[in-house]
């Protein structure tokens, strides 16, 4: 009964840091408060949560994973392959080799494997901790997109290598023709097991929607069982669940593409995935400062085996570690900007001689680390194979808590500097884009329109009424069609925006008459909730 009480405070502790956040006179990141937060309910309570690493790990990585490969914008992360490849693989390598022998170099006490691990969980970035700081200040959608890629793809390596910095621990060996063997079963497999449960579960789905129909819940359950079916599949043959979970999210967007769902079956599956990704990004963050009244004790024991007993070495190895992140992703982002100048100048594509300070400097402060490092060193073992606790694993959470909390703050205060009005590359306009595919749609509809009022027509007579009806619609597309083929498309959509201005003042009013309507009792719930589902539809697709 404690325990379920210790977690139902915890889901309060996200509810209420949302509201926190937003109420706060000066911007602060939610995952801050939601740590805030997780820091009073373990101090006010002598109950705290038991962490077993591998159910930590099933539970909260798999959905994660899976949802960032599936939402993920697939065409404006190839535009920039080259430098997602660059900062989420090459970047994640040298902070894992680089950072293990400086953090064992800084930190005798923690063993080298350890210092790997560690290193390894501390390398992923989180572009959902950025989006949260720079919410007053708005990150250009190009480089939001290579974070996004760069945090997908760095997500995989960065656990991949703690996989192998653990196995090392555990063992006290290390081979590095075996790992490079092991890495290629591990990322092949898993990669195929992700792809291939997804298709086979997609292709199933559809043949008994096919001929039976489609039920909404059961479809929602589905897609929240690929990601866990994929990372449990993959672990089995001894594969990698993280890669299995992100390739089965990748490939969801194009086995949707080929099986549509219902409409209604997509917007409420989509506002199911929004409240799992708010709901386990805010109890993971909550769970560290839940922790960290714990964790800090047996940290300042572990700092006590290098021969210092003040508790301020565990803040100077936090902000060591911290200056020494920032330094090699400024560099590298440096190097990789001046390369890709360099193959746009031999390709004698126009653009900037030199890398922008300020974007090379915003880059590596948007490298901010989040829910991923935290579940990823949550998951270390509790003890080696011999049965002793595993050496300075409280000193590696503690340092992992401290980095991710210093890097939030630290971007903060300097992403907003650095943003405001920054010059980035320009963006490909997709209005024409847009339009153009709304004419093709709007052609395809009235002919489709056409076929089906000829068809009636022909089996129940009344041709007058069909045409009558069809005409009536096909004139809308027709409107459609010649607005946006018009001269004046800049002018209409300006006046798009008023029609959609006026349109919301016009759903506020059915809103606030629908309420009027509900309390005095003149109609029922259930129409209630029907026109109010339909205003629902109707506010979205105009903010869209």
């Amino acid at each position: 009964m404690d325990v379920i009480s210790v977690v139902l405070f915890l889901l309060l502790a996200v509810v209420v840091s949302g509201a926190l956040s937003r109420m706060m006179p000066i911007s602060i990141p939610t995952p801050l408060v939601q740590i805030a937060l997780g820091a009073i309910i373990g101090l006010s309570t002598s109950h705290r949560v038991a962490l077993d690493p591998e159910i930590f790990l099933l539970l909260f990585l798999p959905p994660l994973l899976f949802l960032d490969g599936w939402r993920i914008p697939k065409d404006e992360l190839l535009k920039d392959a080259s430098t997602v490849v660059e900062l989420a693989l090459g970047l994640v390598l040298t902070t894992v080799i680089g950072m293990g022998f400086f953090i064992n170099w800084m930190i005798p006490a923690m063993p080298l494997a350890v210092a790997f691990a560690l290193a390894a969980v501390v390398s992923p970035t989180d572009p959902i901790a950025v989006s949260a700081i720079a919410a007053r200040v708005p990150i250009p959608k190009r480089m939001m997109h290579i974070l996004e890629g760069e945090s997908l793809l760095n997500d995989a390596s960065g656990l991949v290598c703690l996989r192998f910095a653990i196995a090392a621990a555990l063992t006290g060996s290390f081979s590095a023709g075996d790992a490079a063997l092991n890495f290629l079963w591990l990322a092949f497999a898993g990669i195929a097991i992700g792809v291939g449960v997804t298709l086979v579960v997609s292709r199933a789905k559809a043949w008994v929607t096919r001929r039976w129909g489609e039920e909404t819940g059961s479809q929602i359950l589905v897609s929240l069982l690929i990601p866990f079916g994929s990372y449990i599949l993959a672990e089995h043959v001894h594969a990698s669940g993280i890669l299995a979970a992100v390739a089965a999210g990748v490939t969801m967007t194009f086995a949707e593409i080929s099986r549509e769902a219902m409409a209604e079956t997509r917007m409420r599956r989509n506002s199911v995935w929004d409240t799992i990704q708010f709901t386990l990004n805010g109890i993971i963050f909550v769970l560290l400062g839940e922790q960290l009244p714990g964790i800090l004790a047996e940290a300042k024991r572990t700092v006590a085996l290098t021969g210092h007993t003040e508790p301020g070495w565990l803040a100077l190895y936090t902000v060591a570690i911290v200056a020494g992140l920032a330094a090699l992703r400024f560099l590298w982002v440096w190097l990789s900007l001046r390369f890709t100048i360099l193959r746009n100048q031999y390709r004698g594509v126009d653009g900037p001689r030199r890398p922008n300070w300020r974007l090379v400097a915003a880059t590596s402060f948007a490298g901010v680390r989040g829910a991923i490092t935290l579940a990823g060193v949550l998951t270390l073992p509790l003890a080696l194979n011999d049965g002793t606790p595993f050496p300075a694993r409280d000193l590696a959470i503690f340092l992992a808590a401290g980095v991710i909390i210093l890097s939030l703050i630290l971007a903060s205060v300097a992403l907003p500097l650095l943003l405001k009005n920054l010059d980035m590359p320009a963006e490909a306009n997709k209005a024409a884009e847009e339009d153009a595919a709304r004419i093709v749609t709007a052609e395809a509809a009235i002919q489709a329109i056409e076929r089906h009022q000829h068809d009636l027509a022909e089996t129940h007579g009344h041709a007058e009424r069909y045409a009558e009806a069809g005409a009536r619609v096909m004139d809308l597309y027709r409107e459609r069609i010649e607005a946006l083929g018009a001269a004046e498309a800049d002018s209409l959509r300006a006046q798009g925006a008023l029609f959609r201005d006026f349109r919301m003042v016009g759903v506020a009013a059915e809103r606030a008459a629908l309420l009027t309507l509900l309390r005095s009792r003149k109609i029922g719930s259930e129409v209630g909730r029907k026109l109010t589902r339909e205003l629902d539809l109707s506010e979205a697709r105009l903010r869209a």
